[in-house]
């Protein structure tokens, strides 16, 4: 078998979800040779993956020995920014899975080193495989919306249990992971927020619920308001304790509205613009005309395995990525505004002050139970 020669390091529950297809070969163009793990997780390899893939402990000697062209950075949350500086810097390419970092100013580094090394870098925001999305986005981006007035999302089907939270002792602490819900359920939705609509927010001003509904020092219910450039305002709901849940997204626009709920994709168009029938309509009660569309969507969600190989393909072919790696840090950046606004209590501006989010964050850290 030949193709890039891939290596994973972390090999938890995604590190797992990962090696899997890569090493049945279902990642054209690509081939497992090696995975970097905990001294515990060497049975799982031996018993799941073929006897090519070696197993590293060491990080040095998986970086250094060997002889990967390609790493898939699946570790927690923290590492991530490092251990892609020591990939660019070993001519690596580089995967990384969400999110970019905890803190804009190491991701803003790892930015750099990634273009400095000239290797092809991208995030594994498999969420923009999904068809639905990826026709979310088309519509903005072409203009059939008209100019956004609002967008909406309530991401509340995150719904997770004392036991998950307990079952590792890093997980939802600010030491072990970095945050809560908003870092670790809800990055894809950060990401997809901006990279459908195409707009990132000039302000912040948000609400997080530190343990709200579990024995947790960070949050796990967030409600933010924001503001864009061209005047519209955005509302973004998240939380691990509502059941049932709800999963909407909703774009309004000068012609028309949006609404993505239930894996359905449902275009509500004006048949005149909202500012053109406000400006030319004399009776005393009225609104603009619509008609809803039920947009189809058709094809296969490719989810991580798309990811891969999109990344695989850029290696090698040289195929525009779906999700460039520097494109993470926008995801970080809205994070770390949320949080900065809650513990100040005010709105927040656009970039954010990294150096004082870090001392912020800091200090969280220090008096962290893990």
């Amino acid at each position: 078998m030949s193709g890039v020669k891939v290596g994973i390091i972390g090999m938890g529950n995604i590190g797992k979800s990962h090696a899997i297809p890569l090493d049945k070969g279902l990642v054209e163009g690509a081939v497992l040779t090696v995975v970097c793990g905990r001294e515990h997780q060497i049975n799982w390899v031996k018993e799941n993956l073929s006897d090519q893939v070696q197993f590293y402990q060491n990080e040095e000697a998986f970086f250094h020995e060997s002889d990967i062209e390609a790493v898939i950075i699946a570790t927690p949350h923290y590492s991530h920014p490092e251990l892609a500086i020591k990939a660019f810097n070993n001519g690596l390419h580089v995967l990384l899975e969400k999110p970019a970092g905890v803190f804009t100013k190491n991701v803003m580094e790892m930015n750099k080193a990634a273009t400095s090394s000239g290797k092809i870098f991208s995030m594994m925001f498999n969420q923009r495989t999904n068809l639905l999305f990826q026709k979310l986005r088309h519509l903005i981006h072409s203009g059939e919306l008209g100019e956004i007035k609002r967008t909406n999302w309530v991401i509340t089907d995150w719904y997770r249990p004392q036991s998950y939270y307990d079952s590792s002792k890093w997980r939802a602490t600010w030491k072990g992971e970095g945050g809560g819900v908003l870092l670790n359920q809800a990055p894809h939705q950060l990401d997809l927020w901006q990279w459908t609509t195409g707009l990132m927010p000039k302000s912040v001003h948000a609400f997080c619920h530190t343990g709200k509904y579990h024995k947790i020092e960070v949050e796990d219910d967030v409600t933010v308001y924001v503001e864009y450039e061209n005047g519209a305002t955005g509302v973004f709901i998240a939380s691990t304790g509502e059941a049932p849940g709800t999963n909407r997204f909703e774009i309004a626009g000068d012609r028309g509205k949006i609404l993505v709920e239930n894996n359905t994709l449902a275009f509500y168009q004006l048949t005149q613009s909202e500012r053109e029938f406000n400006s030319t309509f004399t009776g005393g009660f009225g609104s603009p005309e619509y008609i809803k569309i039920d947009i189809p969507i058709e094809g296969e969600n490719t989810g991580h395995v798309g990811i891969i190989q999109n990344w695989v393909d850029a290696i090698t072919k040289g195929t525009p990525l779906l999700a460039p790696g520097e494109e993470g840090l926008k995801g970080v950046e809205l994070a770390n505004a949320i949080y900065l606004s809650s513990w100040l209590n005010q709105t927040v501006e656009l970039p954010i002050d990294a150096d004082l989010y870090l001392e912020k964050l800091q200090e969280k850290i220090n008096q962290s139970t893990f």
